[in-house]
């Protein structure tokens, strides 16, 4: 085998190597022939973003929503909680509770 042999078959390995981590990256990686998602005859890919999504998926969604609210409430407190107007409006309040307990 001579020089320009080894680099076109090196060449080709590395091509081939190349294909196959992006196939498996992008989740078609399978070694089947016809690869994850698609049908025997060669149709389009299924892709799994158009499928209904499941009753876990709503579940988490809903979570995930709570949450942002949540921390919507916990940045709200927290800015509120260090301006002069809230220390004023808790100074009166505490003055107001001093004197209901006379």
């Amino acid at each position: 085998m001579d020089f320009g042999t080894t680099l076109i078959v090196i060449a080709g390995i590395g091509a081939w190597y190349s294909i196959r981590t992006q196939r498996i990256k992008s989740g078609g990686g399978s070694g089947m022939p016809f690869g994850r998602g698609r049908h025997r005859h060669g149709d389009a890919p299924v892709d799994p973003l158009l499928s209904a999504p499941s009753a876990r998926e709503h579940e988490l969604e809903k979570e995930v929503e709570s949450l942002r609210e949540r921390i919507h409430v916990l940045e709200r407190i927290a800015t509120d909680a260090n301006s002069t107007n809230h220390r004023q409006t808790r100074a009166l309040a505490d003055e107001i509770e001093s004197l209901r307990d006379r």
